[in-house]
């Protein structure tokens, strides 16, 4: 039953998944050799946090995020001016039929995983996830 649900449309089907990953990998080995043919790119320790694609899989969004997060801006802009050479490079890798169109946006992921430490560490929150933790051997 959950088979269905998960292929009506509500999420990212197992190809899309597997093939994501795959662009994560080597696209992560790429900017690690410094393979790119950029100065100003291969300056930058860049992590790729996820890469999603679009259900045909001829589009890749990459979420990056330059080690320490210090140059975000400068990073994302080298990476997009790089996008084709990033592309061949990633295809020359893989096998695939077409070589996805690769797009790149800041992963914000560390930074929602902050904001949601500093709400848990909050005194009101912290009372109120104490006292459920008290209320919670009575089921």
């Amino acid at each position: 039953m959950a088979q269905n649900r998960f292929h009506s449309g509500s999420g990212p089907s197992q190809r899309q998944l597997r093939v994501g990953e795959l662009i994560r990998h080597t696209l992560s080995d790429v900017l690690l050799r410094g393979d790119v043919h950029d100065p100003d790119l291969n300056r930058y320790s860049i992590t790729v946090g996820e890469v999603r694609t679009s259900p045909d899989l001829k589009v890749a969004t990459a979420y990056v995020l330059p080690l320490g997060g210090k140059g975000a801006e400068e990073a994302l802009a080298a990476l997009r001016r790089n996008a084709g050479e990033l592309r061949h490079l990633v295809a020359k890798a893989m096998t695939l039929k077409y070589a996805p169109q690769l797009r790149f946006v800041l992963d914000e992921t560390f930074d929602r995983m902050d904001d949601t430490r500093r709400l848990l560490n909050e005194d009101r929150v912290r009372r109120d996830v104490e006292h459920d933790d008290e209320g919670g051997d009575e089921d």
